[in-house]
């Protein structure tokens, strides 16, 4: 059978085989892995960091492959498979875009007279790190599936905790300094769930919602090391027994 790969962030770089490729049939995403670590090795790619998207939803190593899937090779991301939660409030913002961000609009237009609170998180462009002066910032995306999971954790915060509504918007493509990246806005009625929820939304956003960043540098260009998955998303991490198809 043939699925087809797709490879960001640092593996767009590191890992030139991405496209179509053949298995056999009944090969599941271990078996991949394993061919995938023959083409690029271990001190290329970090094998045991990654997660793998299958159709656009997080798969586990055990998960079986299949003619024409659409396999996506995922590296940490600069910022969980299962039952999705029940459908996020209609009049939540999530979104992706490229325009900048209108942080004041998108706080202002969340407020409604039974709020006490609209907590915001703001991530700016900052002009180094490590010590090193930035240019300027890339951002790209796996943009179906970094929107399925950005809605995702909105209906899991409104599930979660006391709060109304949120907005939670990332931008992509070019950013300058002193530019918002990613904008979260949280309102309830009471300012304690508001923060709560708004720092779930950007540490599970920065965890497991596939947006990678590229920093540039007077001296260069690195994609920046991102947070790691949470364990239960890296196929490989736990090195479960080898498949049929690998022994």
């Amino acid at each position: 059978m043939r699925v087809n790969i797709l490879a960001f962030g640092i593996l767009r770089d590191r890992f030139p085989a991405a496209g179509p490729l053949d298995l056999p049939s009944g090969a599941t995403v271990r078996d991949l892995l394993d061919r995938c670590r023959t083409l690029a090795p271990e001190d290329n790619v970090p094998w045991s960091s990654i997660a793998v998207a299958v159709n656009r939803e997080y798969v586990p190593a055990a998960h079986p492959l299949s003619e024409g899937d659409e396999v996506a090779l995922l590296p940490p991301v600069s910022g969980g498979s299962g039952e999705p939660p029940a459908p996020f409030a209609q009049q939540s913002t999530v979104a992706l875009t490229h325009a900048p961000i209108d942080t004041t609009g998108l706080a202002a237009a969340l407020r409604r007279g039974e709020d006490g609170a609209v907590v915001t998180f703001d991530g700016i462009v900052r002009n180094q790190t490590r010590g090193r002066r930035t240019l300027y910032l890339m951002y790209e995306a796996y943009p179906e599936m970094a929107l399925a999971r950005m809605k995702q954790l909105a209906a899991e915060a409104l599930a979660a905790y006391p709060v109304r509504d949120v907005a939670l918007v990332h931008r992509l493509g070019r950013l300058e300094i002193g530019e918002t990246s990613v904008f979260i806005a949280v309102a309830s009625a009471h300012r304690a769930a508001a923060f709560d929820a708004c720092r779930w939304l950007i540490d599970t956003l920065k965890q497991t919602v596939p947006i990678w960043k590229k920093e540039f540098f007077e001296d260069g260009a690195v994609w920046a090391q991102g947070e790691p998955f949470p364990v239960e998303l890296t196929p490989h991490a736990a090195q479960p027994e080898a498949s049929e198809h690998s022994r």
